[in-house]
C-alpha cells in the first residue's frame, strides 16, 4: 500500500519528464534556456513564496524543527563535498551537481507524509518552510563561488537571488500571520502552478537519457548520499537522542527525499552543466520510488 501511494504520487512527475524528452526537438536550445530563465526569475519564486506563506508558522515549531532540518542540510552538504575528486573538473559544474545532495522535492515530501499521519503532514510543512531558504542560500553561495566571483559579488548574488528572496519573504509572512488579500494571492497562485510542470518538462528536454542506464561514479555517490547515507545518519541520531524521537518520523522522511526540480533551474541560471543536473534529478527521483517506501516502512516500525 505504501509503495502504491508513493508510486502514484511520483507518476505524474515521471510523465511530465518523459513529455519533455519527447518534445525536446520542437524548441531550440535558446528557447529551452529562455524557459529556464522564466522559471528562475518568476515562476519558481512565486511557488516558493506561496508555499511558505499560506500556512501560519508558530515560533515554537521553528525552534524545534528548524535547527534539526538545518543540521540535515549541512550534513548532506558535507557528505556531498567528498565527491569532489570524482566530480566534474570545472567547479561550477561540480557545484551544480553538489547542490542536488541537499535540495529536496517538496511535492513528494507532502505526498509521502500522508502515508504516515496528519501530524507528520503539519510538521513537514514547517520543515519545508524552514529548510527552503537555507537550502537555497547554500546553493546560491556554492554556485556563485563556482563562477569565480569576488566576495562582494557573491554576497550580492545571494542577497538578490529570486529563490532566496521569495523563500525568506514567504516564511516572514507565515511567521507574522499576515493574510494576503485574495486579489493579490490568486494571480500569484496561478503563476506558481506553472512552475513545477514547466520545470519537469524542461528537465526531460535537457537531461541525458542514456545516462539513466549507466550511472557514473559521481552520480551514483550523489544519489547514495541523498537517499541512503543522510537518512541513515538521521535515523541513528534520532535513536541516540531520546528527545528527538517525537520528531523522528518527519526528520527521517525529510532526509530521505529525492532532490528538487528547482535545482535544474538554479544551475541553469548560473551557467552550470544543465544536462548533469537534469540527469541527477531524474536518477534521484527514479531511485526514490524504491528507497522512500522502505524508509517509510522503517519509520512505521521503529516509531
Amino acid at each position: 500500500m505504501v509503495f502504491a501511494t508513493i508510486l502514484s504520487g511520483l507518476a505524474p512527475s515521471f510523465l511530465m519528464v518523459a513529455l519533455g524528452g519527447i518534445i525536446r526537438a520542437r524548441l531550440s536550445e535558446n528557447a529551452w534556456q529562455g524557459l529556464d530563465k522564466l522559471n528562475f526569475e518568476i515562476l519558481f519564486p512565486a511557488l516558493l513564496f506561496v508555499a511558505a506563506s499560506k500556512r501560519p508558522i508558530a515560533f515554537s515549531e521553528v525552534l524545534q524543527i528548524g535547527p534539526a532540518v538545518w543540521a540535515i542540510l549541512v550534513l548532506a552538504m558535507l557528505l556531498g563535498w567528498l565527491a569532489r575528486p570524482i566530480g566534474p573538473e570545472r567547479f561550477l559544474d561540480f557545484a551544480g551537481g553538489w547542490q542536488t545532495v541537499w535540495r529536496f522535492n517538496s511535492a513528494i515530501a507532502l505526498v509521502a507524509s500522508q502515508t504516515i499521519g496528519p501530524d507528520v503532514i503539519g510538521e513537514m510543512a514547517v520543515a519545508i518552510g524552514m529548510a527552503v531558504p537555507v537550502a537555497n542560500m547554500l546553493a546560491v553561495i556554492v554556485l556563485s563561488r563556482g563562477g569565480s566571483l569576488s566576495i562582494f559579488q557573491t554576497i550580492s548574488k545571494v542577497v538578490l537571488n529570486p529563490f532566496l528572496l521569495a523563500s525568506v519573504l514567504g516564511v516572514t509572512v507565515g511567521l507574522t500571520g499576515i493574510t494576503i488579500p485574495a486579489p493579490i494571492l490568486a494571480p500569484l497562485e496561478m503563476v506558481a502552478a506553472a512552475a513545477i510542470p514547466i520545470a519537469l518538462i524542461s528537465i526531460g528536454a535537457t537531461m541525458n537519457w542514456s545516462a539513466l542506464a549507466k550511472m557514473a561514479r559521481f552520480n551514483a555517490y550523489v544519489c547514495l548520499t541523498q537517499l541512503v547515507l543522510v537518512p541513515g545518519v538521521t535515523l541513528v541520531s534520532c535513536l541516540l537522542i531520546v528527545s528527538a524521537n517525537g520528531l523522528a518520523p518527519v526528520l527521517i522522511l525529510f532526509a530521505a527525499l529525492p532532490t528538487a526540480s528547482a535545482a535544474h533551474i538554479l544551475a541553469s541560471g548560473f551557467g552550470a552543466d544543465r544536462k548533469l543536473v537534469a540527469t541527477l534529478i531524474a536518477q534521484s527521483t527514479l531511485l526514490s520510488a524504491v528507497t522512500l517506501p522502505l524508509w517509510i516502512l522503517g519509520i512505521r516500525t521503529l516509531f
